[in-house]
């Protein structure tokens, strides 16, 4: 004759059976990769100070605080269109080949794809660059990796003017009010 449980006993055990059935048939893995949302929240705050950080430097020339913010494989597309490596971004900053004399932001956000930050802004900003005058209206993206030690740096940046140069915009918006008149034949 089979040797029957008592029935609170059964009854945890009928509890401990749909438990592990349950997490069996969960999805696990996923909630395990899965940051808590507070987690996420400080990291964007991280790159957010890390983002005035490096506003600072650029204001102050400060190419240590630079160098510290840059990964050594760092890639930068200019406001002009030219490719920079770390070693060149610094050397511009040490010449004061590059200067900005004001950064405004606005519309800054921060996007984290894993270990991955994407910052995206409009900046209005005036300096120099190689001694020509630079004023005007920028949106950039700026891409932070978290190092497994919890560090942030800056790995790429490109920055894209917004509308065209204030000369060109006149010249280019001209209405038919604005075109010399006919001459009556």
């Amino acid at each position: 004759m089979a040797r029957r449980l008592p029935h609170a006993r059964l009854a945890s055990l009928s509890l401990w059976l749909l438990v592990l059935v349950a997490l069996a048939t969960s999805d696990l893995p996923a909630l395990a990769n899965t940051r808590h949302p507070r987690g996420k929240d400080e990291y964007k705050r991280q790159v957010e100070r890390l983002e005035e950080d490096w506003r600072i430097a650029q204001l102050n020339n400060d190419f240590a605080t630079a160098d510290k913010l840059l990964s050594d494989d760092y890639v930068g597309i200019t406001m002009g269109g030219q490719v920079v490596t770390k070693a060149q971004q610094l050397d511009r900053m040490r010449t004061r080949k590059f200067v900005l004399t004001k950064i405004e932001l606005d519309d800054l956000k921060v996007k984290l794809v894993g270990s991955t930050a994407i910052v995206t802004s409009l900046a209005n900003v005036e300096g120099t660059n190689d001694g020509m005058p630079i004023h005007g209206k920028y949106r950039y993206t700026r891409v932070y990796t978290r190092l497994p030690s919890g560090a942030w740096k800056i790995t790429n940046f490109e920055a894209t003017r917004v509308g065209p140069p204030r000369h060109d915009r006149d010249r280019n918006n001209r209405g038919a009010d604005d075109q010399p008149a006919a001459k009556p034949e």
